[in-house]
Parts: C-alpha cells; structure tokens; sequence
C-alpha cells in the first residue's frame, strides 16, 4: 500500500547529517527511507532503515527497488553518504586510498542518482539533494582528498541540473561547514604517512577537532535540507550555517590573494615545522 506523503531517501542516515535529515523530513510529512551499510532498524527511529553500500551497484538497485515497490515512486533524494581521510599530506595517500574516497563520496552519489532518474522521469517531477562543503568551493591543505570529491560534487550537481530542469526534476548542493558529528571518528587514516608531515598531521587533526566540536549542529543541515526540498523554486547551492555563509561569499566576493592569505595563516601554513628544519652542527 502506498503512502500518500512524498517519498524521500536519505543515504547515511544512521547518524549526523544524515540522522538528523531522515528525522527533520519525517516530522515534514514525510515518508523517508533511511539507509546505512548495516540497516538496523531501532525503534528509536521515525523512518525506517535500508540496508545499502553505495558502492556496489547490486546493493543501490535493490535498496531504490524496494522503495519503489513499497510507494511507486521516490521524490526527493538526499545522498548524504561518505567519508574522509585523516588530516595528512596529499601524498600520504596512496591511488588506492584516492580511489576509495571517490569510490563512496563521488561515485556512490553517481549511483545513487542514476538509479533514481528513470523513476523521477517517468513521474515528471524529484528533488536530488547532495550534501556538498564549501571546501567544495574552498581548498582544504592536508585534506586534499576529501576537498577534491567535494569540488566534484559541485560540478556534477550544477551540470546534472542543467539537464533536468526541462523535465521537471531538480538537483541543489547544500554546503555545510563544520558540524558536530561523529566525522572525526569515521575518518580513515592515510596509507602512506611520511616522516616530514609529521607535526603537520598532529597540529591539523587538533585544528580538525577543535572546530568540529565548535560547528554547527547537524539539524542546521538538515533545515536547510527541508528547505531545499519544499523550494517551490529551488537554488542550485544552499549554505548551511553563518561560518559556511561567510566562507561562501568570502570565496565569491573577496580578492584572490587575500582569501589565500587567510588560509595560510588560518592552518598556520607558513610556521616552519620541526621536521623541515635543518639540523643544528655539532661543534
């Protein structure tokens, strides 16, 4: 039997952004289906959990399958899952590690949207929401990676769009900053560390901490997320939050060497580290 709420899937949904965006669509009026690798369904949840890895196609064909069995239709998409790499050098990354990230948080969101289009067409109408980062649109140095799969959310999203409109289905990116989830846990440590990043690693990843601690909660995500899907008119790029606000139009507005000079000296960049220090002869 299905629902006469719009239909919305969330991937990642087990907790953080992705948590808190199954939950603010559901109390919307929504009917959500929230997915994680494992699934588990708590009781404590509003919306029921999938099981999904958006890196296996089999694993997305099924997940968006039962959905469309359940309701007959999906009308907002949020692709929400995905992963970073420890604060390191971008050379402590291996080709193999560089593929992984893309794998989940480029390529995972392809297959995500591909599996759902020739539904949405057939409907003549959906919503595809990616969380993007404004290190989509700002460099991230020691987090090269994960800022290089957010620029490639970026122009996937705005090309995507484009080509959509005319049928009745749009795509926004939503571009958080820091936010107060378990991010820092969940990220995978570089594969291939070098001596000479040393202390760099060991200042970034307290810097990394710090500001997540002092971000955002994930429900100011998730609002922004809301918003994007109820747009009667939707943008193509949301900001999520006053820092990501800020940032955004200081990256748009700003000359192009004072926003390099403000990231310098906001990842303490030009500080000579220990480990690049010539050694001291010996008398």
């Amino acid at each position: 039997m299905t629902s006469k709420s719009p239909i919305a899937l969330v991937t990642g949904a087990s907790s953080g952004i992705g948590k808190a965006t199954a939950e603010r669509l559901t109390e919307a009026g929504y009917k959500v289906y929230g997915t994680s690798r494992r699934g588990v369904q708590s009781a404590q949840l509003p919306f029921e959990m999938l099981a999904l890895n958006v890196n296996v196609d089999a694993s997305v064909a099924q997940a968006v399958d039962t959905v469309l069995k359940r309701e007959g239709r999906i009308d907002v998409l949020v692709n929400n899952a995905g992963f970073g790499v420890a604060p390191a050098g971008a050379e402590e990354s291996t080709i193999e590690q560089a593929r992984e990230i893309f794998e989940t948080n480029f390529f995972g969101l392809v297959r995500m949207t591909r599996a759902v289009l020739p539904q949405m067409r057939r409907q003549g109408s959906g919503r595809i929401i990616n969380i993007g980062s404004v290190l989509g649109l700002l460099p991230m140095p020691y987090g090269a990676l994960y800022s290089a799969t957010k620029h490639a959310v970026e122009g996937y999203s705005e090309s995507l769009d484009h080509e959509l409109r005319t049928r009745g289905i749009r795509v926004s990116v939503i571009e958080p900053a820091f936010t107060r989830t378990a991010f820092d846990a969940n990220v995978v440590e570089p594969d291939a560390t070098l001596a000479e990043y040393g202390d760099n690693r060991a200042a970034l990843n307290k810097l990394l901490q710090d500001s997540i601690a002092k971000g955002d909660d994930p429900k100011v995500v998730a609002e922004v997320v809301l918003e994007a899907a109820n747009a009667a008119h939707p943008r193509l790029r949301y900001t999520a939050g006053r820092l990501a606000g800020r940032l955004s139009l200081l990256r748009r507005f700003a000359p192009t060497a004072l926003v390099d000079a403000g990231i310098r000296k906001d990842f303490k960049l030009d500080a000579v580290p220990a480990s690049a220090r010539p050694p001291v002869a010996s008398k």
